[in-house]
């Protein structure tokens, strides 16, 4: 069995909230594998289905983002699950809005939900899927970014990289996730040298995630 868990905050209030992609993630798959019964257990509503041969557990912890681990960690001790039986859909500021990473492990990258999982599970081997929310506007804070809705341009931006992501969610199930990652994540280009130049730029740090 492998659990396919979205992060965001329960209540109608946050439903389309920028911090919610992996509740819709989650809701996306659902519709295409026809689940259309949802049952309440540790702190999450759960939904079984198939992907294949492989049983699948769709969860939406409902215990607002920054205890996600508290909702995620009892399911899996209770069907006994590995970390790498993990996959978890949530938003990431880091990357442009509407576009999609896909990680095998890692540390949180300053998300309160991942950081919340792996404090409960203890292990960072459980695949990411990252839907890019971009950064605030000038003279937003992080947490008025992220509990923000989308605007109409960037919400049909993310539409498309949730509907991009249904195959890639059941090749990780499927295949793996490395498979998953070689066919769906953006293919980097190459830099050019210039006389002028030679070598990249730093990358930017993670900023960190604040959260209700």
């Amino acid at each position: 069995m492998k659990v396919i868990a979205g992060l965001g905050n329960p209540g109608r209030e946050y439903a389309q909230t920028k911090h919610n992609v992996g509740f819709l993630m989650v809701d996306a798959l659902a519709a295409h594998l026809g689940v259309t019964e949802w049952r309440e257990k540790y702190d999450a509503f759960i939904a079984r289905a198939r992907i294949g041969s492989e049983a699948v557990l769709l969860v939406k912890p409902q215990t607002y983002m920054n205890e996600s681990g508290r909702a995620i960690a009892p399911l899996m001790n209770f069907y006994k699950l590995a970390a790498e039986d993990l996959i978890v859909a949530h938003d990431d500021m880091d990357i442009p809005v509407g576009t999609i990473r896909i990680r095998k492990k890692g540390s949180s990258g300053g998300h309160n939900g991942i950081k919340s999982i792996l404090a409960h599970l203890g292990d960072e081997h459980f695949a990411r899927v990252r839907i890019g929310i971009g950064r605030p506007l000038p003279g937003w804070t992080v947490v008025n970014h992220v509990l923000a809705p989308f605007p109409p341009e960037d919400a049909a931006k993310v539409s498309e990289a949730i509907h991009y992501l249904v195959p890639a969610i059941e090749c990780i199930v499927t295949e793996d996730v490395d498979k998953a990652m070689n066919r769906y994540n953006p293919k980097k280009e190459k830099k050019r040298k210039s006389k002028e130049h030679v070598g990249t730029a730093a990358e930017p740090s993670q900023a960190e995630e604040v959260s209700r």
